[in-house]
């Protein structure tokens, strides 16, 4: 017998040559897809010729736009099955992808015109900087198809998951993408936005749509709560972090200091070329306030010179990462403080490199191993 349901008319319907034709497919692959239970046509029209439905068309288009950009089956296979994820959160993942793809294109050839420009001016290029440039390290810095500039740095997350103690059941707050999720413990995510929510990988800790202001659980659910660079995006931060508290016996919180005098100047990226960055945590609380909130103590969290993780400080010893349009779009700084600002910014400091005057002012930096700015791990 022919699976499915029988339709009697296919207005709303279309056979398997005109879904291939349309696909720019075969129609053994759409066969293969409907044996192997990837796509299957929904009906069969009275003829007993397959029949594929507005829903069923929906289902292979993601299929084949995952298919394109090098995903396997298997992998495929668990994205579009994935019940916490509908056609829209499928198709903000799939332009994220798109677009970092297009990023690592304009990354090489960024970096290709780098090296051109270095020859044309008879500069030397040494091995080590033409893999640098056009090499090995680009990728292992640009990512692969689910790894963006915002990665888990390891030396950090050794820090927060060390401060979780013996917790078993954490609630991650504000989670994003997923990143610092400790895999070992029981873990539940929240975060409001669809489209961070879309992008969590196959396989991430369940994810709950809330705000950190109004948690949809009960007091001491959780053995321990964590935020991770996020609370600076809540609408109420000390709200937020009271509900953490209300939530779990133990709270780890990673934030940003703005107590310290002078706090705008340790970083010379904020002191030389955006000094935007102290109005856009003008209306911040206080490392002390936070900290109040949750009966917490604070501990310097320093940014390795190689630090994975794309933040904002990330790259405090490696100022080109700052020109890279893909490398700020992972900054919600340079959003917030506007566009004429942020090329303001980047023409200063392209400037500064090609004289020389960066290194004048930030040569010792380069002797440095971590540094100081200002992050804080708020520890209950």
């Amino acid at each position: 017998m022919a699976s499915g349901r029988i339709v009697g008319a296919v207005e709303d319907h279309w056979t398997v040559g005109q879904v291939a034709e349309l696909a720019d497919v075969t129609v053994r692959t759409l066969h293969h897809y409907d044996a192997v239970g990837l796509v299957r046509p929904s009906a069969r029209t009275p003829a007993g010729y397959r029949a594929y439905a507005a829903g069923d068309v929906e289902r292979l288009r993601q299929v084949l736009a995952y298919r394109r950009l090098g995903f396997g089956l298997r992998e495929i296979a668990e994205l579009v099955a994935d019940p916490h994820t509908d056609a829209v959160a499928h198709l903000r993942r799939l332009r994220g992808l798109l677009l970092e793809r297009r990023d690592r294109a304009d990354a090489m050839v960024a970096a290709i015109d780098r090296e051109l420009t270095a020859r044309a001016r008879g500069v030397t290029v040494s091995p080590e900087e033409q893999l640098e440039m056009v090499g090995p390290r680009l990728y292992d810095a640009i990512g692969g198809a689910y790894t963006a500039t915002r990665r888990t740095e390891p030396r950090i997350a050794a820090r927060i998951w060390d401060a979780l103690g013996d917790a078993r059941t954490v609630l991650n707050v504000g989670a994003g993408t997923g990143s610092y999720e400790p895999t070992h413990l029981d873990v539940t995510a929240v975060e409001p936005s669809a489209v961070m929510r879309g992008q969590r990988p196959a396989g991430a800790a369940p994810c709950v749509a809330a705000a950190a202001e109004r948690l949809p659980f009960g007091d001491g659910v959780f053995d321990a709560a964590m935020a991770v660079s996020t609370v600076h995006h809540w609408g109420d931060p000390i709200a937020g972090l009271r509900e953490m508290r209300r939530v779990a016996r133990r709270v780890v919180v990673l934030t940003f200091d703005t107590d310290q005098p002078g706090w705008q100047g340790r970083f010379w990226l904020t002191r030389d070329y955006l000094p935007e960055f102290a109005d856009v945590l003008s209306g911040f609380p206080s490392l002390a306030g936070m900290a109040d909130a949750l009966g917490a103590r604070a501990e310097p969290v320093p940014v390795p010179w190689d630090c994975a993780d794309g933040l904002f400080e990330a790259y405090w010893r490696r100022p080109t990462a700052y020109l890279e349009k893909r490398v700020r779009r992972a900054m919600s700084v340079w959003t917030r403080v506007g566009e004429e600002a942020e090329q303001r910014a980047v023409r200063g400091l392209r400037d500064d490199l090609d004289s020389g005057r960066w290194a004048e002012r930030n040569g010792e930096l380069t002797t440095l191993d971590t540094a100081d700015l200002g992050l804080r791990l708020l520890i209950t």
